[in-house]
């Protein structure tokens, strides 16, 4: 019996988040970042990379894929246990590596690149070991980390992507107001979750009957649990008075929305309010500042001001908000466009942020808990659109 260390297995429809331009522009986009850096081919390995520049979202499990990109050609790399759902959701061309002999995703690779050539890999995510048998398989003549460049290209969304965003936010408002809805005295954080996450992916689903429908979920907490921004869901059943954190997520196509809100049941007390509504306040203010030629670090001390003149700012957890497109809470990250004082890069039209700021007041003190708002924000020419549509602050979030 033959046994191939690879193969093509093609069938089916091709059906992907975008048209085929799209992909184009993005492949052009990072054969120009090769040019630059004298490369002959990218061996891209991280999920939100081969999603950017291909369509297909893989599901590792244990097992290695890759895109490989070079001036003329740009073939996903799969496990044969995926059949030919690679090919269906990938632009370009798609190899299978078989399990029948050690390495044979590596020999796949090889076939595309040869040897001895310049190649560009993601110092972020390869791992020593994979990298070595790059280096053994491959014999590279020099390799370039495109990682921090590829994020660049990702940073600035194409109009395709802004309109799929907006719609993944419309599907974080579905989900949020289905909360809304289930918030009630001895309700578990976990039925109320999945009040919303179930609400999502029936949305999901009727305004994308194409897609593949999977990772969508909600993070709902209460009490003591709202500390955290990534608090896993408990059993926890809600008291009349207790702080609540409402965060929904819909993933559609590897795209990230959210929409986080700040709750209450039944009831606020008057401590709680006062940190409430400081916070809500510097959402607004927050909002008003991403413009184009702001910079991230510059947005972040003015709000870093704003609470340290109500003696708040020691109570702030993390950075004001980070960028939107492929990422995950288990893959990939625009780590350039985050709101923390390290980082300098200036926002422009087409960047889509979040503004989300968080306050949490240790368990014992007047307003225990953790408050936090969050919009998505497209930044424009001359400012920003809001697309988030769930109302924010106590008017609305007193609920149950």
């Amino acid at each position: 019996m033959n046994r191939p260390d690879f193969y093509r297995f093609h069938q089916g429809d091709r059906v992907l988040p975008f048209e085929g331009a799209e992909y184009d522009a993005r492949l052009n986009g990072l054969r120009r970042i090769m040019a630059e850096a004298d490369l002959d081919a990218c061996v891209l390995t991280s999920m939100h990379n081969i999603a950017y520049y291909s369509g297909f979202l893989y599901c590792a499990f244990g097992r290695p894929y890759a895109l490989v990109v070079t001036p003329t050609d740009a073939v996903t790399i799969s496990a044969g246990i995926d059949a030919a759902q690679p090919w269906r959701r990938s632009h370009g061309d798609s190899l299978t590596y078989t399990d029948w002999q050690r390495n044979n995703y590596w020999r796949a690779i090889r076939s595309v690149t040869g040897t001895g050539r310049a190649l560009g890999y993601e110092g972020d995510h390869l791992t020593l070991a994979q990298k070595a048998l790059l280096d053994e398989f491959l014999a590279p003549s020099r390799t370039v980390d495109v990682a921090p460049a590829t994020m660049r290209q990702r940073m600035h969304k194409s109009p395709a992507e802004i309109a799929l965003i907006r719609q993944g936010a419309q599907v974080a408002d579905v989900g949020g107001y289905a909360i809304h809805e289930t918030v009630k005295e001895g309700a578990r954080e976990i039925d109320v979750a999945m009040a919303g996450r179930d609400a999502m992916e029936l949305e999901i689903a009727k305004r994308f009957p194409n897609a593949e429908y999977r990772d969508t979920w909600v993070w709902f907490q209460s009490g003591l649990n709202t500390d955290g921004a990534h608090n896993p869901v408990t059993a926890r059943r809600l008291e009349r008075g207790d702080i609540l954190s409402l965060n929904t997520f819909p993933m559609i196509s590897g795209y990230y929305t959210a929409l986080e809100r700040t709750m209450f049941v039944g009831e606020v007390d008057a401590a709680s309010l006062a940190i409430w509504q400081a916070n809500v306040a510097a959402h607004d203010y927050g909002m008003s500042l991403l413009k184009p030629g702001a910079t991230c670090a510059e947005v972040t001390e003015k709000i870093n001001a704003f609470f340290a003149e109500r003696e708040l700012l020691q109570y702030r957890t993390f950075g004001y908000g980070h960028s939107f497109g492929l990422l995950s809470h288990y893959y990939g990250r625009e780590a350039g466009l985050e709101l923390r004082e390290d980082i300098d890069t200036v926002l422009e039209p087409g960047m889509v942020i979040s503004m989300e700021p968080m306050l949490t007041i240790p368990e014992g003190q007047p307003g225990a808990g953790g408050y936090r708002e969050h919009d998505i924000l497209v930044i424009s020419e001359d400012g920003n659109e809001d697309i988030t549509g769930y109302p924010y602050g106590p008017d609305y979030n007193v609920v149950g």
